[in-house]
């Protein structure tokens, strides 16, 4: 048994290394890095089962046990509501701080949905008593229990794609995308990108610094323009800075950014939160990149993951669909014989 349990346990690690170093920029790097863990965690209770005779014997060991297995316990049960009660949280905090508008509520909204899903949903269903209605109200179960389930891999893929062993990747550009001015002066959180990106420059003293973005309603000149000038300001040598002023949008940046690469290897610099969809869509262009991001306040980072989770589902809503549709399909089947 524990050979068996150890070979699965090596099977994940080497299909999460294959993942990590052929193509992190997917879902499949945070998909895989669970699976390794529930293996990891399947291993370790082998080997307390394999050894349960000398640990009941060990009074220390059992007490350490007992407590872990309490606080775990702890833990989940409580889990549900913290998770809820910190998007209820920060989602009014995040109104409070940057104005009630549709986009800044998806904390709030995201909470107050959880309410409804994990506790009165349930309700709901068990007084339905007409077969297709019942078939719809599980399905729309199997839809948002997808949708969570991915939302938590897409958590984990974007973490994964933040982590950097080595400081000197022998980068040829440094790519810091825009996030909009006031008037003609630069946001904290657009100071905080470039902030990054001289940092990231630092590490690659061959790489140049390229500054993306347009000019957008309410600016009074191309982000790139200003943010080449903040750059300057900060020391960066002018040979090594490049200025991409026509793009409106992170597609476009990409785009527009790639006629002023040097080389094949480029970061691509951005809030920490929108790191990992910059990337699918550099991969979507066929463009080689790792990803740096730039530190966000906490309650705006929440919000602000949930917005990139709606990108990343336009992106990929025919492959949602596809996959709710197929495991619908069950469902349909049992109805049609019911009915």
């Amino acid at each position: 048994m524990f050979v068996v349990v150890s070979l699965f346990l090596a099977a994940a690690s080497i299909w999460f290394a294959a993942v990590m170093i052929k193509e992190p920029r997917s879902l499949w790097s945070g998909a895989s890095f669970l699976f390794l863990l529930l293996q990891l965690a399947i291993w370790l209770m082998t080997i307390l089962f394999m050894n349960s005779e000398k640990i009941m014997n060990n009074r220390i060991v059992m007490l350490v046990l007992a407590i872990s297995l309490i606080l775990v316990m702890v833990v989940l049960l409580m889990f549900p509501a913290a998770f809820i009660g910190i998007f209820f949280v920060e989602g009014i905090k995040n109104i409070r701080r940057e104005g009630l508008r549709p986009a800044n509520a998806l904390s709030l909204l995201f909470a107050a949905g959880l309410v409804v899903y994990l506790f009165i949903w349930p309700a709901i269903v068990s007084q339905i008593r007409n077969t297709w209605m019942f078939a719809f109200s599980v399905i729309l179960s199997i839809a948002v229990t997808w949708l969570l389930g991915i939302f938590a891999v897409f958590c984990f893929s974007a973490l994964l794609n933040l982590i950097h062993v080595k400081k000197n990747r022998h980068l040829d550009q440094v790519v810091v995308l825009g996030s909009g001015l006031m008037g003609d002066r630069l946001t904290p959180l657009l100071k905080g990108r470039i902030d990054r990106g001289i940092q990231v420059l630092g590490y690659n003293p061959d790489a140049i610094l390229i500054l993306s973005g347009g000019q957008g309603p309410g600016e009074d000149l191309p982000e790139g323009q200003a943010m080449a000038a903040y750059a300057l300001e900060q020391g960066v040598d002018r040979d090594r800075v490049r200025i991409e002023d026509k793009s409106l949008n992170t597609e476009q940046n990409l785009l527009y950014s790639k006629q002023l690469f040097q080389g094949p290897k480029t970061a691509i610099v951005t809030n920490r939160y929108h790191v990992f969809r910059a990337l699918v869509l550099a991969h979507m262009q066929g463009m080689p990149a790792i990803g740096y991001g730039s530190p966000t306040k906490w309650y705006f980072t929440l919000n602000a993951i949930l917005r990139e989770y709606v990108g990343y589902l336009k992106l990929t809503w025919k492959r949602q669909l596809l996959v709710i549709a197929v495991l619908s399909v069950p469902v349909l089947m049992v109805a049609c014989v019911s009915a």
